[in-house]
């Protein structure tokens, strides 16, 4: 019986103790908002109270309750409810201020562009990128000033892109060779498939020098593609709770998913390197594929191997799934709207000589239209909603309010671009908007215009821009050229389901299937 009581005395006495330690964490959190809290209330004392607006908030958490699986649709709907424009909210505890106006953009990537020129700290990226040394999400510093240098003056100069022109009309080719045989029989198209493998063996040829397209290789690097772009792009643990991330409460998972990729990547990635050392290439010829060019550039500019991968990985991306997820993007507008369809339709084959099969880069010029749809298809649904968080190095004022430093700073280009005040019928697809005449006549994606930044601006802008947008347009006027779509049997344009999924790049989950017919032009 003595040793029953001393056995139940002890539960007893252990049992606080076990549920003490489940509090544990908790407990840490509230102390660190506690802490966090004091902090806020020094900052806004010492700068008379001038910081960016805050919706209200919840203990710990902040506003991370109010940031849904697509934040820039989240974001936006936030900004509208209580008009700011720029706001910081507090993400547990990350502070993140929102830029949803032109106004506040132009403050962030021109006038104060020295001020938000770095990439915050990240542990997918420190993993996947190879320590951060690709061009996209390195700090800002003479590391990424050597790199960005090296990017624009040997790998994505207007004049390499114009040299992968035949590379690009014969993928076009492979392409509508696969959809006349789909039309010759009758059988639906997965248009993302096809555009994914189009756009897949133009970067695999801009970065190897060949084709992919019947080795196992090509799967592997789209397959790659698919995997990171969500982990890349989105939203963790680890980086909103730092405190409990540093006992490893939170980040092992993260860490081992990530190192996993980059493990696969290295496989790929190694191999690639390695054939094109084994031919002890080290011209500078202009038609040098960006391996070979990274190769004979590598002792002038420092390059470590892994430096070297870190950089092919940002082609990957950039030239891969942007270009797919924007091709696919449009075509879903204009399957949607056959009035659309038909007036591009009707320039694209009235430019292109009669008896000519396939679009020629060099017919492109002539088509205002084409190039207004894409604008207008960039403005509504950007495939990159928030652009890459900026990092303020240093306080400053936008609109006599003070933006700290240390603090994230994300742009939401899709609020701005489907905001009332700057767009007339903001929430309708009209590309005459882009033509002369049209109320956008002059806005351009280039970086000028604050309300339309699909590629960003300042010195963070996309260096891959011209590389991806020549493939989008030649590909869009060929898709266009000598065949019709239609839905498949018993399907209507308005059952497509839009269901997006937020990465690094934003991609409709259900596959696009599309019924070709072929047209004599």
């Amino acid at each position: 019986m003595a040793n029953i009581a001393q056995q139940q005395f002890m539960r007893e006495l252990t049992a606080p103790r076990a549920w003490m330690l489940l509090l544990l964490p908790v407990f840490l959190l509230l102390v660190r908002f506690s802490l966090s809290a004091k902090r806020s209330r020094k900052i806004r004392q010492q700068q008379n109270d001038h910081v960016p607006p805050s919706p209200p908030a919840l203990p710990v958490l902040g506003h991370l309750h109010l940031v849904g699986s697509l934040p820039h649709v989240s974001l936006q709907n936030l900004a509208r409810k209580h008009g700011m424009d720029l706001m910081l909210l507090r993400l547990a505890a990350m502070p993140v201020v929102v830029v949803s106006s032109p106004r506040a953009a132009e403050a962030v990537l021109r006038t104060h562009d020295h001020v938000f020129a770095s990439r915050p700290l990240s542990l997918v990226a420190d993993v996947v990128m190879y320590g951060t040394t690709d061009i996209g999400c390195a700090p800002y510093g003479d590391y990424w000033r050597k790199t960005r240098k090296l990017i624009t003056t040997h790998l994505l100069t207007v004049k390499r892109v114009q040299l992968l022109r035949h590379a690009r009309e014969e993928e076009v080719s492979t392409a509508m060779a696969q959809i006349g045989e789909a039309a010759a029989a009758g059988a639906a198209v997965d248009v993302g498939d096809l555009l994914g493998a189009f756009t897949n063996e133009l970067a695999c040829r801009a970065v190897m020098g060949k084709s992919s397209r019947n080795e196992d290789r090509s799967k592997l690097f789209r397959q790659l593609i698919v995997d990171t772009s969500p982990l890349l792009g989105g939203f963790h643990a680890e980086e909103f709770f730092p405190f409990l991330a540093r006992f490893g409460v939170l980040s092992k998972l993260v860490r081992a998913k990530s190192e996993r990729l980059r493990r696969r990547w290295d496989e790929l990635l190694d191999r690639l390197i390695d054939d094109h050392e084994s031919k002890r290439h080290e011209s500078k010829n202009e038609d040098d594929d960006f391996i070979h060019v990274l190769l004979s550039v590598r002792q002038e500019y420092g390059l470590t191997r892994e430096n070297m991968k870190a950089i092919l990985l940002d082609v990957f991306f950039g030239g891969i799934d942007t270009a797919a997820s924007v091709l696919e993007y449009t075509v879903v507008e204009l399957i949607q709207r056959p009035q659309v369809m038909r007036r591009l339709q009707a320039e694209v084959r009235s430019i292109v000589p009669t008896g000519q099969d396939i679009v020629s880069e060099a017919d492109l010029n002539s088509m205002a239209y084409l190039r207004a749809v894409i604008k207008e298809s960039l403005r509504q649904r950007p495939v990159t909603p928030l652009l890459a968080p900026h990092f303020s190095m240093a306080s400053c004022s936008i609109d006599g309010m003070v933006v700290p430093a240390g603090v994230r700073v994300l742009i939401n280009v899709w609020a701005i671009g489907r905001d009332p005040r700057f767009w007339q019928d903001a929430e309708e697809f009209i590309p005459e908007r882009f033509l002369d005449g049209g109320s956008a006549a002059g806005v351009s994606f280039k970086g000028n215009d604050f309300q339309f930044l699909p590629f960003s601006a300042g010195r963070r802008q996309c260096p891959g821009m011209n590389f991806g947008m020549a493939a989008v347009e030649v590909m869009l006027a060929n898709l266009v050229h000598r065949f019709d779509w239609e839905m498949p049997p018993g399907k209507e344009a308005r059952d497509i389901d839009m269901t997006e999924e937020f990465g690094l790049v934003v991609h409709r989950k259900e596959k696009l299937l599309l019924v070709p017919r072929l047209v004599r032009v």
